[in-house]
């Protein structure tokens, strides 16, 4: 073992170098993903970790979007960034391993990179479809209780935290009497719309609908 490695080149030793490193961190992010746990909080230096649940998106946009796009987009950059420099880095390690020269091994490496980092992406994309798609069933937040979190325009769409399923929820939702209901207002869901939209109607502080 030791004598292979001697007669490694240079830059073949800094290609294994980068594959054992990034293949742990790879290994981790698999085996995270299917055991449920997350690694957001792992992210790159980059990540400024803001939070998006406060921002006060326009009327015609759903919040929760928002904030799901801004999580999966964390995600999916630190996923595809380790996948690429793991196949990268052994890509390049078995191309100058064979004697290719640096630059041309680089650049097929670097081909090896892209294709892992999209299949990676499509791969937890489709995931949290199929998840999102098999657990949540909007029609069960009927009659709850809810809290509004986004402001309600009197002829627009806001948003709601309401119980889902059992678990605490965001979803788009309208006034059905069109009147604005500011944040903070104790509302109940009257009815389904559809699978992002219910209307939803205030409580009086008799605990009567208005």
């Amino acid at each position: 073992m030791q004598d292979w490695w001697i007669n490694l080149a240079g830059a073949t030793r800094i290609f294994y170098g980068m594959a054992a490193f990034f293949s742990v961190f790879f290994l981790w992010q698999i085996i995270a993903a299917f055991m449920g746990l997350s690694g957001d909080d792992a992210d790159i230096a980059g990540d400024s970790g803001a939070d998006f649940s406060d921002v006060d998106a326009p009327d015609d946009i759903d919040h929760s979007d928002v904030v799901e796009s801004s999580q999966a987009f964390k995600v999916l950059s630190l996923r595809s960034i380790i996948t690429f420099f793991t196949l990268f880095s052994w890509g390049g390690a078995l191309y100058t391993s064979d004697g290719m020269p640096v630059f041309k091994a680089m650049g097929i490496a670097s081909i090896w990179g892209i294709v892992g980092m999209l299949a990676i992406a499509g791969i937890f994309y489709g995931m949290g479809k199929l998840a999102e798609t098999g657990t949540k069933d909007i029609a069960s937040c009927k009659g709850q209780i809810g809290t509004v979190y986004l402001d309600i325009p009197a002829n627009g769409y806001g948003e709601i935290k309401t119980v889902i399923n059992g678990v605490s929820e965001h979803v788009k939702a309208k006034n059905v009497n069109q009147e604005a209901l500011p944040a903070g207002t104790q509302v109940r869901v009257v009815q389904v719309i559809d699978q992002s939209l219910v209307e939803v109607e205030k409580i009086t502080e008799n605990g009567d609908l208005k």
